[in-house]
């Protein structure tokens, strides 16, 4: 089966041709919700924490006796029912990273690339890349794409790439190897370059 890119440069039209094992594959919905929800996951910190009873400083010497008092029985002034006690189910340092092995990233990758071609929504233009640290100058090339959340995909990060695209609301840079399914999922189009392509099928192939 033969599969084409879109392919635009300068005003020109073409297409590239690539494989249909990396960009012909069926739409898994549920192994790509998988793959975007471990990754939104791991970029959680999990650094909240909160002082248990054993945490809390001080409460070393029984308040008082254990009969004969009057009071409830009390071993300690840290517990969660005093007044500067700790936390009863205090919340503690975790990692929120989810198991996603090799196998299944690469098909879900292949899965959103699929669909991106489907619909009409990735494209390929080696012009893309800016020759200028100018956010001007990127901002007219992508002009002529039109409106909404653009994703460009280089090969490698570029610098001017880097910096003309920070102060574009509606522009996420990624390359073949800092791939963001959330980015690729929400974008409007991805624009791709040439050499990009061509590596991400050596890498989901």
């Amino acid at each position: 089966m033969s599969l084409s890119i879109p392919k635009i440069e300068n005003g020109a039209e073409g297409s590239l041709e690539v494989s249909d094992k990396v960009f012909g594959q069926g739409f898994n919905e549920s192994l790509v919700h998988q793959l975007v929800v471990g990754y939104m996951a791991a970029a959680r910190s999990g650094t909240k924490a909160q002082k248990s009873r054993s945490d809390v400083s001080g409460g070393g010497k029984k308040p008082w006796k254990q009969k004969g008092s009057g009071h409830a029985r009390a071993g300690t002034t840290r517990g969660p029912l005093w007044r500067h006690g700790g936390v009863t189910f205090a919340a503690t340092n975790r990692s929120f990273k989810q198991k996603l092995n090799k196998k299944m990233y690469r098909a879900a990758v292949r899965s959103i690339f699929s669909e991106l071609l489907r619909q009409g929504r990735l494209l390929v233009s080696d012009s893309i890349v800016p020759e200028t640290v100018k956010t001007r100058d990127l901002a007219g090339k992508l002009k002529g794409f039109g409106e909404g959340y653009t994703v460009i995909l280089a090969e490698q990060l570029d610098l001017n790439l880097a910096l003309s695209s920070r102060n574009l609301p509606n522009v996420s840079v990624n390359t073949t190897e800092t791939l963001s399914p959330v980015d690729l999922v929400h974008a409007e189009r991805v624009i791709a370059t040439t050499a990009a392509i061509r590596k991400l099928e050596v890498r989901l192939s």
